[in-house]
């Protein structure tokens, strides 16, 4: 079964500062703020929602496809996706644009400045879902605003279930945008934070957003996450990382996981137990496409890990 993934692709360019941010900017001169950091440590990344999500569907054995926009400097990434056997029929190349890219440069403390340049990404309402076939399941992640708004609409005209997943994108909709997404999402999938930016900007509660879909799922980081589905709240634990490397990607990586889970067929807390074991493996690595297991590694891992087996 083939999962649509629609969101974004981006290059992550990741500089570590070796000293506190604090040390160099003077509070009584932040009116005139003009600062350079020396970043001896620095990464290239692979990343974009769509991108994380499907590198880690397909480890699991999924058949995700890929829909998003790209830009002219696209081909390493593209080689990368040949390499891993994914289907990218779905990435449009935007014409005299950059594929979206993030800056982030993080001090000692963690701290993070980030530059987010988005780029292609805004073109993504060239995408249409009526363009891919055979689709049981999709999900709408962060994208550009307009191909967010097109691509849920598009996924209820062609009968697709979809997850509304906001991420990051959240504060770009108003209250009543966000309330149409839900009412035409079959599933909801939001952090904590997001959650609670969500009841917000609807005036709604979790319980009475849950009750017009299928399944509301709220993760917590590193106290698990809760599936508001068929009138019950199932509580779902933490797996246990044998490494704590990096969190960038994890809530990509619990997406692969929950959707693996539904289109084999599995119980929610089932679903979230998975989701919650691929979280807890990616946070071992560091950015959002490191990791690697095979469906059998992950088999034993949930034994050990919740005492029973997935199938």
């Amino acid at each position: 079964m083939r999962t649509l993934i629609c969101g974004s692709m981006a290059y992550d360019t990741i500089m570590v500062f070796h000293d506190h941010f604090k040390n160099h900017i003077l509070p009584d001169q932040i009116h005139i703020l003009n600062v350079a950091f020396l970043v001896p440590d620095m990464r290239r990344e692979f990343g974009g929602c769509a991108g994380n999500i499907a590198y880690t569907m397909r480890l699991l054995g999924g058949s995700p496809v890929i829909m998003a926009t790209v830009g002219e400097d696209f081909p390493a990434y593209r080689e990368r996706l040949n390499q891993l056997g994914l289907d990218q029929s779905h990435v449009r190349t935007v014409p005299n644009t950059y594929t979206a890219q993030a800056f982030i440069t993080t001090d000692l403390a963690d701290n993070q400045i980030t530059a987010f340049h988005p780029g292609a990404m805004n073109h993504a309402h060239l995408n249409r879902i009526g363009e891919a076939r055979d689709i049981s399941l999709a999900i709408v992640a962060p994208d550009g605003r307009q191909g967010m708004l097109d691509h849920a609409t598009q996924c209820r005209e062609a009968g697709v279930p979809f997850i509304f997943d906001p991420g990051q994108g959240l504060p770009m909709f108003s209250g009543v945008e966000l309330q149409q997404f839900v009412e035409l999402a079959d599933y909801v999938a939001v952090n904590d934070y997001e959650a609670q930016l969500l009841q917000e900007r609807t005036g709604r509660t979790l319980d009475m957003l849950a009750r017009e879909v299928k399944a509301l799922i709220v993760t917590l980081g590193a106290k698990g996450s809760r599936i508001h589905a068929d009138g019950t709240v199932h509580e779902i634990p933490t797996a246990k990382p044998k490494a704590v490397m990096d969190p960038t990607g994890c809530g990509d990586a619990y997406r692969a996981g929950l959707m693996t889970g539904m289109q084999k067929g599995l119980d929610w807390p089932t679903c979230g137990r998975l989701a919650s074991l691929v979280g807890a493996i990616k946070i071992g690595h560091r950015g959002g496409q490191n990791h690697r297991f095979t469906w059998d590694e992950i088999g034993v891992r949930f034994k050990e890990e919740f005492g029973y087996s997935l199938e």
